[in-house]
């Protein structure tokens, strides 16, 4: 098979065209033009996107990685020749969560549909090849150049074995027995732990019916112990009931004797208050309330006697203080109508005239008698005489401004003190009138006091002669009022106990009268007490005994159980037994395994050891991996293995492409050529070992087509002047894919 063009809606392909050749292609296109896409298209277009992969970190699944960046449906076409035939496939979404599954295959040029190819089958028929299979082998990418396990890739590598067995694969054939191991037992869970457990659950159900059984046999014992207590207790209620009929008859007799000694009693006193002349309650009250008032108008005279003689000891001092005043005997109006006595006001003194003419003359002529000069003397004598004018009326000043302050303090005193006298004189006449007010008042008090108290007494006289004043008068009241509340207490005694009477009598007309019983050991209280404890343990007994039963009924027949956990042990014996013979498989297969990974396919690591060698130019010249598919190499002349993580990351590249290729030409179908893909699988190679790759590319592409994606232009550059290898230099319009 080989592929002629391929137009993709896939990712950031919108519509972009690839076309191919057979043979060798080089695709040269710089990172992220979508080399890697065109890959997982082709990849998709053969076997379908697989819409069960999830995304996880790390990791975006394909249905979501491809999804076209246009946001169109994704889809695509693919044109190719197969068994000579030309045929186009086609894929397209019409729900989003089915991408790419509307498949269709038709004859190229035509509406025909090919025969036998659909969705699924479509890559392994025409590539002979599972997808996990083709996905290892030769589909290569950068990334994944190490080969993975896989149960077809394995059955198809044991078929280059001699036996050319292709169904026989190990780890199938393995995980079939664990599998059945764990059926049987895996941790706790399989058929063994499950027989287990019912075993288990069997056997404790016996226990379960044995102790269910015990406790219903002690339940129903301790209900009839409890109906043989209630019997008993009924018995005891029964006399109890008689005691009461007796005790009421008793009590109905006490109550009629009663009755008849509390109206005696009540006939009794009554007869004594009428011969004593007793009065009533109402004017027993009215007395004590006058005594009362009496004590009030006693309280208020005394009071008022109080504030009488505090106005008289108020007048007292207001006169007194009146007598004490320098204006005391005149009236305020006489006293501000006498003259203010003040001295004479000062005057000025003539002599000082006289005096300063005298002074002057003397200056003067003293003057005239040493200088001879009369102007001057007559100057100084009248200065000498102005000077003493001056001074002495400097002076006469000062005394009246002395005087007329003197008299301004002597208007103001005598003012203060004609107020002072005037407010003195109005405080004694208040105080005079207050105590004339309350002196009447108190009068009158007292006058009322006596004539109340005589009235009272002479009233309290008529049945307390001995009531010789108020103090007397109201013990005799108390002792009135005593008396009167006995016979109302006798009488309501009377009333109550005729009233109870009656009531009893009602209450018992047939009380017995039998003869005497003893009393109850206890109460009735107490009894029913122990009645109701015990209705309720026997309640309780009985509904135990009647859930035990249930519950031994629900837990089935025991000959059943039985016998169910006699069959459960055979059959754990029989599992066990076939658990046991089942690891002796699994032992002998694991052995028989190790046996054959001595030998495993050494075709295969022939033929990976040629193209490694080839690859590094002899560096290395043998190749061994296992059924794990893990890789080692042998250096060139040494004997010493060495695993691929020992090599160069190159080297290691170069090893891992050498055993795919190997596969290749070994395990895939030679009829059906699938094409062999490799996206930028040489990147870590050096020239020389990239020229080796090359030419053995070039070789191989003469029986399958081959398609080289690169980013590089060394592998374009190197076919340069061969016609037979396509090369194609995407342009940067890949960007926008």
């Amino acid at each position: 098979m080989w592929i002629e063009r391929m137009q993709a809606s896939f990712g950031k392909l919108e519509g972009e065209v690839l076309e191919l050749r057979e043979g060798l292609n080089i695709l040269q296109a710089p990172n992220e033009t979508g080399k890697s896409t065109w890959c997982a298209f082709l990849l998709a277009m053969l076997y379908g996107i697989n819409t069960g992969e999830r995304s996880r970190a790390g990791y975006i699944a394909d249905k979501s990685r491809y999804v076209p960046w246009s946001g169109k449906p994704m889809g695509g076409r693919l044109d190719c020749r197969a068994e000579g035939d030309a045929l186009t496939l086609l894929r397209a979404t019409r729900r989003q969560n089915a991408p790419m599954k509307e498949f269709q295959a038709v004859y190229t040029g035509t509406q025909t549909p090919v025969p036998g190819l659909t969705g699924d089958t479509c890559g392994e028929a025409l590539l002979g090849v599972t997808r996990e299979v083709y996905a290892r082998s030769a589909f290569i990418r950068q990334s994944g150049l190490p080969v993975t396990p896989d149960p077809g890739l394995e059955r198809r590598v044991a078929s280059l074995i001699s036996a050319g067995e292709e169904g026989v694969s190990y780890s199938e054939a393995a995980k079939l027995l664990r599998d059945q191991l764990n059926r049987r037992r895996h941790n706790k869970t399989g058929s063994l732990p499950n027989l287990e457990a019912e075993l288990a659950a069997t056997r404790s159900l016996q226990r379960t019916q044995a102790d269910l059984l015990h406790q219903m046999e002690e339940a129903e014992a301790q209900a009839r112990d409890l109906e043989a207590r209630c019997a008993a207790l009924e018995a005891e209620l029964a006399y109890l009931d008689r005691w009461d009929a007796y005790r009421q008859r008793q009590v109905l007799l006490d109550a009629e004797e009663a009755a008849s000694r509390a109206e005696e009693k009540a006939a009794e006193l009554r007869r004594l208050l009428e011969q004593d002349q007793v009065p009533e309650n109402e004017a027993i009250g009215r007395l004590r309330g006058a005594i009362v008032n009496l004590e009030t108008v006693r309280k208020s005279m005394e009071k008022a006697l109080a504030q009488r003689d505090e106005a008289i000891e108020k007048k007292r001092q207001a006169e007194a203080a009146v007598n004490e005043h320098p204006f005391a005997g005149r009236p305020p109006e006489e006293a501000e109508a006498m003259p203010l006595d003040l001295s004479e006001k000062p005057k000025y003194p003539l002599w000082a005239l006289l005096l300063g003419a005298l002074l002057g003359l003397a200056l003067g002529g003293a003057l005239y008698i040493v200088q001879k000069n009369i102007p001057m003397a007559a100057g100084c004598a009248c200065g000498a005489a102005g000077l003493v004018w001056v001074l002495m009326g400097f002076l006469t000043g000062r005394k009246q401004a002395q005087w007329e302050s003197q008299a301004a303090a002597a208007r103001e005193d005598r003012a203060a003190a004609l107020s002072v006298y005037k407010d003195l004189c109005q405080t004694a006449a208040e105080a005079r009138g207050e105590a004339e007010k309350l002196t009447a008042a108190a009068d009158g008090l007292f006058a009322s006091l006596n004539t109340n108290e005589e009235a009272i007494l002479r009233e309290i006289r008529r049945f307390a002669p001995e009531a010789y004043d108020v103090v007397s008068g109201d013990t005799a009241l108390r002792g009135c009022a005593i008396r009167r509340k006995a016979l109302a207490e006798a009488e309501s005694a009377a009333r109550d106990a005729r009233l109870r009477r009656d009531v009893l009598a009602q209450q018992f007309p047939e009380a017995d009268s039998g003869a005497p019983m003893s009393p109850p050991t206890r109460g009735r209280a107490s009894v029913l007490a122990d009645q109701e404890k015990v209705h309720a343990d026997l309640a309780a007994a009985r509904s135990k005994a009647d859930q035990l039963s249930g519950r031994l009924h629900a837990t089935g027949d025991p000959m059943e159980l039985a016998s169910a956990a006699e069959y459960l042990e055979e059959q754990i014996g029989a599992a066990e037994g076939e658990y046991a013979a089942i690891q002796l498989a699994l032992t002998a297969l694991e052995k028989a395994n190790n046996d054959l990974q001595k030998r495993f396919s050494p075709a295969l690591g022939q033929r990976a050891a040629e193209i490694f060698s080839g690859l590094t130019g002899g560096a290395y010249e043998g190749v061994a991996l296992d059924r794990d598919f893990r890789v080692s190499a042998y250096p060139a002349g040494s004997a010493t293995l060495r695993e691929s993580g020992y090599l160069s990351a190159g080297a290691a590249d170069q090893l891992y492409l050498a055993v795919r290729l190997a596969i290749c030409d070994l395990v895939l179908p030679e009829d059906k050529a699938p094409p062999i893909v490799l996206d930028d699988a040489l990147s870590n190679f050096d020239d020389a070992r990239c020229r080796a790759a090359l030419e053995w590319l070039r070789k191989a592409a003469e029986k399958r087509q081959i398609l080289l994606f690169t980013c590089h232009s060394r592998e374009a550059d190197f076919f340069a002047w061969d016609p037979q290898v396509s090369i194609q230099r995407l342009t940067p319009q890949a960007d926008a894919v």
